[in-house]
Formats: structure tokens, C-alpha cells, sequence
């Protein structure tokens, strides 16, 4: 088994990581840290490299949480997917066995997560693995 996080580095992500940092330690297990490329919207010749930068942002974004984990004495693994955020966090779950998987929250209103299609609303309406939302901390 195994824990995923989903993880873009935005202030919810990050308290996202400290508890799913706690949860992995609790049952001594992999945290597989996530981060989905495929950009909504975008089309055409504009796709390649804004795809290139969204991978470019996640890897390095990837880098900083393996650091704070593996500080933490916590086994890590990385996965940049290209996939929508919630798509990724769907498969990986599945090829990890993961016990739960981890997102933060942006502090948006139910009513905009469910119209805009936020990634944990998304999650929680389609993961068959629990899903463990973290508010962003002000």
C-alpha cells in the first residue's frame, strides 16, 4: 500500500504534504507524490509549450516536496502524468495500492468546486480509494 498526494505547491498542497508526510509515517508506508501535466483548454501549436512549462513546473515543484519528505525519514517516489490532476491522482492510486490519497484545497466554495470542477471535488464524486482533503492554512 501507499499514500498519494497530489502536489502543484499552492498553500493548500503544501499542508497537503505535511499530512500526508504524518499519514505515511502512521502506517510506514510510500508516499508517491503526483503531479498531473495535461493543461485544460489549451489546443494547437500553443499545447507543446505550454506543456513543456507545466512539466518543467511540476518537476520542480516534485523536487522540493521529495526533500521535505525524505527529511521527514519518509520513502518517496515521483510521478509527473500526463493526465488532468484528478485523472492522475486516479491512476496512480490504483498502480500503488494506495490506502488514501491526499489533496489540498484552494478555500473555494462547494458551489464553485462543483461548477468549476476543482480537483478534489472531482476526486471525491469518482476515486474508489478515500480521498483526504487539506484546507490551505492562512
Amino acid at each position: 500500500m501507499s499514500v498519494v498526494l497530489g502536489y502543484d505547491e499552492s498553500p493548500g498542497a503544501q499542508q497537503a504534504l505535511r499530512v500526508a508526510i504524518e499519514v505515511a509515517t502512521a502506517y510506514d508506508e510510500p508516499l508517491v507524490i503526483v503531479y498531473g501535466v495535461a493543461a485544460p483548454g489549451v489546443t494547437g501549436e500553443e499545447y507543446g509549450a505550454h506543456h513543456e512549462a507545466v512539466r518543467e513546473a511540476g518537476s520542480t515543484a516534485l523536487g522540493h516536496a521529495v526533500r521535505v519528505a525524505e527529511e521527514a525519514g519518509v520513502r518517496t517516489s515521483v510521478e509527473l502524468i500526463d493526465e488532468k490532476p484528478a485523472q492522475a491522482l486516479i491512476e496512480a492510486a490504483a498502480r500503488h495500492g494506495a490506502r488514501v490519497i491526499v489533496v489540498g484545497t484552494w478555500g473555494e466554495s462547494p458551489v464553485r468546486g462543483a461548477l468549476l470542477g476543482s480537483t478534489p471535488h472531482k476526486l471525491l464524486h469518482l476515486s474508489s480509494v478515500p480521498v483526504l482533503c487539506v484546507p490551505a492554512v492562512s
